[in-house]
């Protein structure tokens, strides 16, 4: 496989502040990555990075480039979407359509307007007009009309409603994703693209906890719930972490076979979001 991503102990400091600590990572060409962490664990600090916006330590190529200094280049491979709409409010949605066509030689006209008519964007409305699902919506119409190799989404449905985000991911899959693209998403909303997510990374204090495929989580982790004497028979197999769920101790363990723990109660493979809790937590205590 071809890595579209790669980073060898990439670092980022502000003063005294090491936002991304020593990080090295591969993403390959047709995976879909989700990259978790708190805030202020080194997220955007590091999509800055990949993005060519911010220079960094150690070794860092996207696409076979170097992206702050050839950053121009890297761009015509590049499809990114924030948290926070970044289309200017006085522009018509036709207006914004002649723009991107005129600027980005991989625009699309046709796809961007035939994705827009499953909408209801009106084409001579001005972003001002429009509800923030809508910009969402014209946005990722406008992105996935330009034949991009990667696409960046950092918290791209932040403050949507359910029927909004639902409706973004199904779309990125059904109008982009393809085995040759690759999508990076960042969000806090981890139960809704789990089932998306072909690898992942958790980050936390610029540190990476944990990189991997999702097919080989299950081998890795396994959650158990126990009561009684069971649960403190479990608890001399050193969980990484545990907690209390009506009255029952829950606990996440990592390198233990399945076998050695259904003697002891119920075990399942851990959600996403609870192995995030329990590799973040299980690190400071």
């Amino acid at each position: 496989m071809t890595s579209l991503i790669s980073a060898r102990n990439v670092s980022k400091t502000f003063g005294s502040l090491r936002a991304v600590d020593n990080v090295s990572f591969e993403i390959e060409k047709g995976r879909i990555t989700g990259l978790i962490g708190p805030n202020g664990a080194g997220k955007t600090t590091l999509l800055k990075a990949v993005l060519g916006l911010t220079d960094c330590q150690g070794s860092l190529s996207v696409l076979g480039l170097d992206p702050f200094k050839q950053r121009k280049e890297l761009m015509q491979n590049i499809c990114f979407i924030a948290d926070v709409a970044v289309l200017p409010r006085w522009i018509r949605v036709s207006q914004l359509l002649d723009f991107v066509e005129s600027v980005h030689p991989r625009f699309s006209r046709s796809k961007a307007r035939e994705l827009l008519s499953k909408t209801k964007i009106p084409g001579q409305a001005k972003i001002k007009e429009l509800s923030k699902g809508m910009v969402t919506q014209l946005h990722l119409s406008i992105i996935t009309a330009i034949d991009a190799k990667l696409l960046v989404l950092d918290e791209p449905t932040l403050g949507l409603d359910i029927i909004f985000r639902k409706e973004f991911y199904s779309n990125v899959l059904n109008d982009y994703f393809d085995q040759e693209r690759t999508i990076l998403i960042t969000t806090h909303q981890v139960e809704e693209i789990e089932n998306l997510l072909t690898d992942v990374m958790f980050i936390n204090d610029g540190r990476l906890v944990l990189n991997s495929p999702m097919d080989q989580l299950p081998e890795r982790y396994v959650e158990l719930q126990a009561t009684g004497d069971n649960a403190e028979l479990a608890r001399k197999l050193n969980p990484i972490h545990e907690r209390d769920m009506f009255g029952k101790k829950i606990m996440t363990f990592e390198g233990v076979g399945r076998d050695r723990l259904k003697a002891l109660g119920e075990v399942r493979t851990p959600a996403i979001a609870d192995l995030f809790v329990a590799k973040v937590k299980g690190a400071t205590t």
